[in-house]
């Protein structure tokens, strides 16, 4: 009995100094889409701060494809050692789940570890409409039920779930054109052949600037610095909060030593004023918490979302 406890004892201890010595070689943090995107930019700027925080470099590594479920899939299946990270998006865990007939993974052999961002979104309208405020164009689209339209990067995108958000809050109906990406999305409603959008800041900042289009709100419970005077949708619409969440996650086996130690590293690489500028550059706010509190948040937009997704009657692919 002795031995045995003696043999428990040392392998606990060999366990424990192996925990303790992590990272003793690169990190991969794997981005579910391809080079040159959000997410990928912003990846890369937690990346390079992160590799400094733990003493070995994290390298990013793109495997896009199925909405990111690729990637996804090659994470959850990874040993679960702490050396394979995902950058995750809103779809892996919070939506997917609920518009996939199938996934070639489960959602929950992911382990979220720390959220390094939010991503404010903005309600703009093409300037045609001749709208100047949220409860305008709300009145506009009663009086001509299905006649507006709202342009997405695709079906299950955050840009067509927001615009179906609008419509349960705000109880219009409005006709949702899907485009092969934010491009060509962003092209048309420019373009005067859009109407509405509702995706991240970055991604419309210039158009507003120039006065192309005009922005009626924002998604956050606050105005934003980069959009002085635009107020937020839930002034207009109570519950309207719709800024995609990234965050880190781990294959769900990862120690939990493992998990913290990552956690700690990725709250001061938030911490840092020049990541949280870079990102704020992209129009994105870092954030970051606990892997506790990241698991309470996910919980929640999974619900959040789940109803949504319900509620618009978007059918499985």
């Amino acid at each position: 009995m002795l031995r045995f406890l003696t043999r428990v004892c040392a392998l606990a201890l060999v366990a424990g100094t192996a925990h303790a010595a992590y990272p003793d070689h690169p990190i991969r943090m794997i981005v579910p889409f391809a080079p040159g995107g959000g997410a990928d930019v912003t990846a890369r700027v937690v990346a390079d701060t992160l590799g400094k925080k733990l003493g070995q470099p994290v390298i990013v590594e793109n495997k896009a494809g199925a909405g990111g479920m690729i990637g996804a899939a090659a994470v959850a299946r990874a040993e679960a050692d702490g050396y394979t990270l995902l950058y995750t998006t809103p779809g892996q865990q919070m939506t997917l789940p609920y518009l996939m007939k199938t996934m070639p993974y489960d959602p929950a052999d992911l382990r979220p570890v720390s959220q390094v961002s939010l991503a404010p979104s903005v309600l703009v309208v093409n300037k045609k409409l001749g709208v100047n405020s949220l409860q305008q164009l709300i009145e506009l689209a009663r009086k001509s039920p299905g006649e507006l339209n709202f342009v997405s990067a695709g079906i299950g995108a955050s840009s067509h779930l927001n615009g179906e958000l609008l419509q349960i809050l705000a109880g219009i109906r409005l006709q949702h054109i899907p485009y092969k990406g934010t491009g060509d999305a962003v092209k048309d409603l420019v373009g005067g052949n859009g109407d509405i959008a509702i995706d991240t800041v970055g991604i419309y900042t210039s158009f507003i600037k120039d006065g192309r289009l005009i922005p009626l709100g924002v998604t956050t419970a606050e105005e934003l610095p980069l959009l002085p005077g635009v107020p937020p949708m839930s002034k207009t619409l109570p519950g309207y909060d719709a800024s995609p969440i990234n965050y880190i996650t781990v294959p769900k086996a990862t120690p939990e030593a493992i998990v913290q130690k990552l956690s700690a590293a990725l709250q001061a690489t938030i911490a840092e004023p020049d990541v949280k500028q870079r990102m704020l550059d992209q129009g994105i706010l870092a954030i970051a918490n606990t892997p506790e509190q990241m698991a309470e948040l996910l919980r929640k937009e999974q619900t959040r979302w789940r109803e949504v997704i319900e509620k618009a009657h978007i059918p499985k692919q």
